[in-house]
């Protein structure tokens, strides 16, 4: 017999314990302490990605200065770092600021339903491994589970697959006890999983294993030390809370440069990356097969390469990396189309994830099915038409923090307004008498964007319907702008639209 559950309530329920949902529980507490919540968290541990991904060489591809919370200063001398030290910070950072005890693990989130009569969110999730149902209900709900399926990554149909004699794996669920010393391995993709892999892979068998990097289009490539040395002197002369403030900004501004120089000036950005490259791997290298991709950089995200590993273990012929496409797999390996075949012990499928949005979850306001595939984005952060509910999605050019954070901020700032001014909930609503055309939500070439366009909602080209993409901006946007604009409505749990906020109020809430 189920348990008994009755309704919790909490004023906002957080879903996923990973970077944005400690940073949404620092900044609930932070601004809004008289406002209870609770975070949702699927898994056992805190964490998100960085719990999840085990695979050899787990590392950020983003630098902590800006990957680590705005809140709480990166203090390891390795600004690229490891997954397992990331992991430690998250829970360093939950158990700093008291937010561990708000997370309640085990609870997968399955539905939520919106009232506007009583202006409440009733959730549905599960517990444990028999799935027990269990209820909460909350004023604001708050999606903070990431962009990706965590049940399962992608895989592509290849012929002949179940041919293959060998061992399959996902570095999404990386079997701890797998033994690759000695063995052919195999890495499809072109990504950062496949190019932290191969050396990781490479340095971490003894004997050696050999590991060939099958990539069907090339990814640009960038390496860069994984240390800071300006970072780290400036911590040295000046208070660790100025100094990361510096830095962070510094590495913002110059992400911001080569984007902006990728968009503007491709050609200039392509004869860069080529000419390091050649630093690396010497004149001879083919660089036209290997490294030259059909689109522009930063089309997709930019291949970082700390320390030059990846390029090291090519140099000392450890590695190989091989363009073409996939005829059939054999029982030994597989067959390339032209006509090369690759001997495989282990396949390693870095071929990318499954996105979806705002965790998978099953959305009715107002007895109405939400599909977000329909709807167009309010500052890349709430839904037209869909009250009292916001996603924390990080950028694909920069830093996934960078934006989570002001995502928090943003949603802490809306609930005191709404407390200010009496009003229940908020709504993005689109203009009647004005014309937004729908533009793709994210200027993004990559597969794991492409397959999902369908699950995607969409930005409008104006206004407060755009996703910026741009940190600067951003702050503006998020952090500085009043809250009240034409496009987001307050209204009460009655459904009388509220009083709008006079300017005083306006101004209280822009600080």
């Amino acid at each position: 017999m189920a348990r008994d559950n009755p309704v919790q309530h909490f004023d906002v329920i957080v879903v996923g314990a990973g970077i944005s949902g400690i940073g949404a529980g620092y900044y609930l507490q932070r601004d809004c302490p008289d406002k209870s919540y609770a975070i949702l968290e699927g898994r056992e541990n805190i964490g998100g990605t960085w719990d999840l991904f085990r695979y050899p060489g787990i590392r950020s591809d983003s630098d902590m200065f800006t990957l680590g919370f705005a809140f709480k200063p990166w203090t390891e001398q390795k600004a690229i770092a490891d997954g397992p030290s990331i992991l430690n910070y998250l829970n360093e950072t939950a158990d700093q600021y008291g937010i561990r005890d708000k997370i309640r693990f085990g609870h997968h989130v399955k539905s939520a339903e919106w009232d506007s009569a009583t202006a409440t969110w009733t959730v549905h999730a599960e517990i444990g491994e028999k799935a027990e149902p269990v209820t909460f209900a909350c004023n604001f709900l708050f999606m903070c589970s990431g962009y990706y399926n965590y049940e399962a990554g992608y895989t592509p149909e290849w012929p002949g697959m179940e041919n293959f004699g060998g061992t399959w794996v996902h570095p999404q669920h990386w079997p701890q006890d797998l033994d690759y010393k000695d063995k052919q391995v195999l890495v499809i993709g072109s990504g950062a999983t496949a190019v932290t892999l191969v050396p990781a892979m490479v340095d971490g068998a003894n004997p050696p294993a050999h590991v060939t990097m099958l990539q069907r289009t090339p990814t640009y490539m960038v390496s860069r030390p994984s240390s800071d040395k300006v970072a780290n002197g400036l911590r040295k002369v000046l208070p660790s809370k100025l100094a990361y403030k510096l830095i962070r900004w510094r590495n913002v501004l110059m992400q911001q440069f080569i984007f902006r120089r990728a968009r503007t000036k491709p050609e200039d950005v392509k004869e860069h990356l080529r000419k390091a490259l050649e630093a690396e791997l010497g004149p001879d290298f083919d660089y036209d097969t290997h490294f030259a991709p059909p689109y522009n950089p930063w089309e997709q995200r930019l291949c970082l390469v700390p320390d030059s590993d990846f390029f090291r273990v090519i140099n000392e012929g450890k590695s190989e990396i091989v363009t073409d496409h996939i005829e059939t797999f054999t029982e030994g390996g597989v067959k390339l189309k032209s006509g090369r075949e690759i001997a495989a012990d282990i396949v390693v499928t870095a071929t990318g994830l499954d996105l979806q949005m705002a965790g998978g979850l099953d959305v009715k306001v107002d007895g109405e099915a939400i599909n977000f595939g329909d709807k167009v984005t309010y500052k890349a952060m709430m839904f037209d038409g869909v009250p009292n509910f916001a996603i924390s999605f990080g950028y694909t050019n920069a830093s996934w923090t960078l934006r989570a954070d002001l995502t928090c901020e943003y949603v802490a700032r809306l609930l005191n307004h709404m407390g200010k001014t009496g009003t229940d909930y908020a709504v993005p609503r689109l203009p009647a008498d004005e014309q937004i055309e729908r533009l793709p939500w994210v200027d993004f070439s990559s597969g794991y964007f492409k397959r999902a366009e369908d699950k995607l909602p969409w930005q409008g080209d104006k206004g407060v319907w755009r996703n910026l993409q741009n940190y600067p901006k951003d702050v503006k946007e998020l952090r500085k702008a009043p809250i009240t604009d034409d496009a987001m409505h307050f209204e009460k749990a009655s459904g009388a639209a509220a009083a709008p906020a006079n300017e005083d109020e306006t101004a209280i809430a822009a600080e």
